[in-house]
């Protein structure tokens, strides 16, 4: 039921001393003069919107024969949605009238609104409605800048971890598995992003792309999560004697997991609403009904889970690293085992949690803080990952130096055998 401010309207006026008030509400006139009417040349406003819906009933307001003419003083009008608005942030409400053959919003303005309800003022009557508009949000042009060299940088430091997982056999075992599967997952995923999450031209196409993404994601966090178990159960070794639980992982029950679990997630989601996957404007998953849990859900617990595993990490850890640290003999070790820690916590994925605060209740400025903040960190997962298991692990260390000086061997004996060459040819021709 709509409500009208009677008492706003400027009868006291002489000449309307014994003027009446009508107002009618039409039951079903807006589907006829709907959103079809609605042209962006007759919305006076500065934002940028598309996809305009009616929600409201049409009401027509007069006052005797004066219809449509001004008022001196605006009369407020409360209108009920026809559809509670539950894209909060992403759709405005526009108070509208009936301009002869279109809706315009000249001499309306909202002056509140929320899920269920608008007001509007105006400075005239006539037949009044709500008009949902969506919100052509704009892209950040820096953290688009800061995403795309982030993530350029995390791909070559995957692509180098990768191959040092692979031809490093000094550090082949369960942890290298690990790293070397987080590795692949996430360079594939942010390869895909790079290339992909922009081709939004074929919808068949872009929807395959969104289910990639989805897939890929979900496996990283998945070996996120067997990286932070086998952590854990490392760790508790030292501090729980003859327990061997970290030892117990095997490779093909992991493959089984980190991959199946996502494949499993992707294909049940899939066939329950196959049409969420691809927006208007990136290849990823939809946010109506819910659908964007099917990747938000499984990260949140992941999440969770990691963060109470690093944190256990940390107590277990704490009389262990303070006597640690008395017997360092630098102060560069120390800053080390910082570097580690620190790094370790964005490895497992416990930065992602970030883009949980970033909903329509976080203003700025500290919304655009924390979107930096995550952008940032989390584009550049890649390089943590290089750092700590290869540039700082002494074994890695080791390796690099061998092939460096294979590598100068190869190129001196090369350069010492063209220039023995050139010399004996020299001769020959003389």
């Amino acid at each position: 039921m709509e409500c009208f401010d009677i008492a706003e309207l400027p009868l006291s006026s002489p000449s309307l001393k014994d003027t009446a008030a009508v107002l009618i509400s039409y039951a079903s006139i807006g589907s006829i003069i709907n959103e079809n009417f609605v042209t962006k040349e007759n919305l006076a406003t500065d934002e940028e919107f598309k996809h305009f819906h009616l929600n409201s009933k049409v009401v027509s307001g007069t006052i005797g024969h004066r219809s449509g003419s001004s008022l001196s003083i605006p009369v407020n009008f409360t209108f009920q949605h026809l559809r509670v608005n539950r894209k909060s942030g992403k759709e405005m409400p526009l108070c509208v009238y009936w301009n002869k053959t279109v809706w315009s919003n000249q001499g309306c303005k909202t002056t509140w609104y929320n899920n269920s309800q608008t007001e509007c003022t105006c400075t005239h009557l006539s037949s009044f409605a709500v008009l949902m508009a969506s919100v052509e949000l704009e892209e950040d042009f820096v953290l688009t800048v800061i995403t795309y060299v982030g993530l350029s940088l995390s791909l070559l430091c995957l692509f180098l971890a990768a191959l040092t997982f692979l031809l490093c056999r000094t550090i082949q075992g369960i942890s290298t598995f690990l790293h070397l599967q987080l590795s692949l997952c996430l360079f594939l995923a942010n390869l895909l992003f790079l290339t992909g999450s922009k081709q939004t031209q074929f919808k068949i196409v872009c929807s395959i792309i969104a289910g990639g993404l989805h897939y890929l994601y979900l496996a990283a966090f998945t070996w996120m999560f067997l990286e932070g178990l086998h952590l854990f159960l490392t760790v508790r070794n030292l501090k729980v004697a003859n327990y061997t639980s970290a030892g117990r992982f095997k490779k093909r029950f992991m493959c089984l997991f980190g991959y199946g679990i996502p494949a499993v997630i992707v294909a049940v989601s899939a066939a329950s609403g196959s049409q969420h996957y691809g927006t208007e404007h990136h290849c990823w998953l939809k946010i109506e009904k819910g659908f964007i849990w099917s990747f938000l859900g499984p990260v949140f617990i992941i999440i969770l889970i990691n963060l109470s595993f690093y944190l256990t990490i940390l107590w277990i850890l704490r009389d262990k690293l303070s006597s640690l640290n008395k017997e360092v003999s630098t102060l560069q070790n120390t800053r080390i085992l910082t570097i580690k820690a620190l790094a370790q916590l964005f490895i497992l994925g416990c930065s992602w949690s970030l883009g949980f605060f970033l909903i329509d209740s976080i203003t700025e400025p500290a919304r655009s803080v924390i979107a930096y903040t995550f952008t940032i960190i989390n584009s550049l997962q890649g390089i943590y990952i290089f750092l700590i298991h290869c540039v700082l692990n002494r074994q890695v260390q080791e390796e690099y130096k061998k092939c460096f000086k294979r590598a100068k061997i190869t190129n001196e004996t090369s350069t010492y055998a063209l220039t023995t060459s050139t010399i004996h040819t020299k001769k020959l021709e003389k």
